[in-house]
């Protein structure tokens, strides 16, 4: 596991309700009431930590704006999948610990006034993955914005495809892509927003499909671990490659802004595109 990858997991080990959490890029203990304060920014070293999918509707949504869309679609189980648990019982585990319903919330709001539609993936739930709900909802919302003609931003936070639904979840990734599409040739903006972690199937359809891709610093971004990669090519892969820097020097997102200026920075995007 690379060093960026154990960090990305650490991340995600810190109890939210923990008065302390400690910073997976220096190691520094934090005061959470602090940090939060900051964004769930690390005032040491800088480093981004992850934020919940409401954390990130206050960031990014002008207050009051947002109107969630298809807030009670939710998942069924149709291979009867069953693990350590059954696949209803770890939905419920999740719907319990997160008070969503699914790992995506979707829905139209303002950003500095400009209306979008915005997707938001929640890591809390499931690891962000992508299932049928996921899909639907956010394939039915990029077809509003297209019959309204608004901006999509879609913020990614997510592990790829949900196991659980086997190649239903997989054909998600076509359904969302092929939308997708159609918003470019009627000239619909989208723009991709990739945050820590975003992989799998997510990362390899429609986070980087975006007519402009932005990154959070220090993201991990990517399809397959390390260590599958190296086996598969034989070669040794270079240091912090799926960083969103990485990425960035190498042509795969547009730009890496720090959380503190993404609203207005996304704000000038939206300007500029429409």
């Amino acid at each position: 596991m690379s060093p960026q990858a154990r960090k990305s997991r650490a991340a995600a080990a810190a109890p939210a309700d923990h008065p302390w959490v400690k910073c997976p890029g220096c190691q520094e203990i934090l005061f959470r009431k602090e940090i939060e304060r900051k964004l769930n920014v690390c005032p040491k070293c800088g480093h981004h930590l992850r934020l919940t999918v409401d954390q990130r509707l206050v960031l990014l949504a002008d207050r009051g704006s947002f109107e969630e869309t298809d807030a009670a679609m939710a998942a069924a189980d149709p291979l009867g999948f069953h693990d350590s648990m059954p696949y209803p019982q770890r939905i419920s585990n999740a719907r319990a610990r997160t008070g969503k319903n699914e790992a995506l919330l979707t829905g139209f709001c303002t950003i500095e006034g400009q209306r979008i539609a915005l997707a938001l993936f929640d890591f809390g739930f499931l690891g962000g993955s992508m299932g049928s709900v996921v899909g639907e909802k956010l394939t039915r919302l990029a077809e509003r914005a297209l019959a309204e003609r608004v901006p999509l931003v879609v913020v990614a936070a997510s592990g790829g495809a949900r196991m659980q639904e086997g190649i239903l979840s997989l054909m998600q990734m076509a359904k969302v892509s092929a939308v997708l599409g159609r918003l470019r040739d009627q000239g619909v903006p989208y723009v991709s927003v990739l945050t820590d972690p975003t992989t799998g199937g997510v990362a390899a359809s429609l986070a980087m499909l975006g007519d402009l891709n932005v990154a959070e610093p220090g993201a991990l971004i990517g399809f397959a671990g390390p260590r599958v990669i190296e086996q598969t090519i034989g070669h040794t892969l270079p240091e912090g490659f799926q960083t969103s820097e990485f990425l960035l020097a190498h042509g795969m997102v547009d730009l890496v802004v720090e959380r503190r200026a993404l609203k207005a920075t996304l704000a000038k995007i939206l300007s500029w595109m429409t």
